[in-house]
């Protein structure tokens, strides 16, 4: 099944194929320092003319942006980037998200199910000239717009081409994260670009066990069954998923754990001191993966990509084996395991602004087993 297809076989012959927009707009730190100001907590040192010039290109794309949909009949709402909610989704065909890279991957954390396509439009790009300068005098804290199909500087002629089903659409996998407490089972919202897991101090050391899961047909052995004895109860499939794992003969299986109610084999696994771990995807894998030391991939490719920071394997007896195991790819149908050993832990998702806290025994399931997401990108 591709959405893409499905999308292009079921487009109308004439008129707009989407015909209800929801545009998500970036909140500028213009914005966001004036509010400050007024309570006098804004930083002694901002450059507030700069800030105000990129405020005024970005409010001038917004507009050119509404104006292009209103030539072309179609309907559409607008929110704030803070302000969007599972609500404002409700019968919307397409989601433009105005800013960079940042507003897309906010836009993108509430399309779980990936069916309703995302447009990305940069507006305040770095121009020709700034990519030309060697030295740092021009804003470097722009967006790079990898996320985004379109610009401020050719939105007009490009936007009423994919609102009659032009433009490049692809799908993206991303990365599905759940943790297990010992009281709840939580599945954390898809990400686009990367996982960061590690201490909330970057100073302090990242402490975990790392294995790869397998799904075993075991019958869960629970009383809380249905009246016909078919299977679990929904308050069983819970009890049973935050049960602790279990230690079955190793002659069969090394330890079981459960997620959503699955049973699975804990296998390969080794302890890890570290400044924690990445992971990414294809799309993410040219960020903060590529910096860390992380290996190039195809934007399209559904593969997840790991990366152990700052391994600490000075004291470990097979040294070079472990070393192998720093990075790697996770597979379409693997499932990477982690068991949070430290007292504090973190996971970031797609940056600094979403994320999760972690306690000592929290369990981590990491694959690629949600929906992709629809996004336009460039030609």
């Amino acid at each position: 099944f591709s959405f893409v297809s499905l999308l292009f076989n079921t487009m109308p012959t004439s008129g707009p194929f989407f015909r209800r927009l929801l545009v998500v707009i970036k909140q500028t730190a213009y914005e966001e320092y004036s509010q400050l100001k007024l309570r006098g907590q804004a930083p002694k040192a901002l450059r507030w003319k700069r800030l105000e010039s990129r405020y005024h290109s970005h409010k001038e794309c917004v507009e050119s942006l509404l104006t292009v949909l209103k030539a072309n009949n179609v309907e559409y709402s607008c929110v704030n980037r803070v302000e969007l909610d599972r609500q404002h989704l409700a019968d919307v065909d397409l989601i433009v998200a105005v800013g960079g890279d940042g507003t897309v991957l906010s836009a993108a954390h509430f399309l779980d199910h990936g069916t309703i396509p995302l447009l990305g439009i940069n507006s305040d790009p770095i121009s020709e000239e700034d990519k030309l300068v060697k030295k740092k005098k021009g804003d470097e804290r722009r967006s790079h717009g990898a996320l985004c199909a379109l610009t401020a500087l050719d939105m007009k002629e490009k936007i009423p081409q994919i609102l009659y089903g032009g433009g490049k659409l692809s799908t993206r996998a991303r990365i599905q994260c759940v943790v297990k407490s010992t009281f709840s089972e939580t599945r954390l919202v898809p990400a686009l670009n990367d996982l960061l897991i590690a201490n909330p101090s970057p100073a302090a050391v990242s402490r975990f066990r790392m294995g790869w899961l397998k799904e075993v047909d075991m019958e869960p052995r629970s009383p809380l069954r249905d009246g016909g004895g078919g299977g679990l109860t929904p308050a069983g499939r819970l009890a049973s998923s935050l049960s602790e794992p279990q230690i079955l003969p190793r002659s069969q299986y090394g330890t079981i754990t459960r997620f959503g109610g699955k049973p699975y084999d804990v296998q390969n696994s080794m302890n890890v001191w570290s400044s924690g771990m990445w992971v990414s995807t294809g799309t993410g894998a040219s960020a903060a993966m590529a910096a860390a030391g992380g290996e190039p991939m195809e934007v399209n490719s559904s593969d997840l990509q790991y990366l152990i920071r700052e391994h600490m394997i000075e004291n470990s007896p097979n040294k070079e084996e472990v070393k192998d195991l720093d990075n790697g790819l996770l597979h379409k149908n693997q499932h990477l395991h982690l068991r949070w050993n430290s007292q504090k832990g973190r996971i970031f998702i797609d940056g600094s602004h979403l994320m999760h806290n972690l306690e000592l025994g929290d369990e981590i399931l990491i694959d690629s087993q949600v929906p992709p997401l629809a996004l336009y990108s460039r030609d």
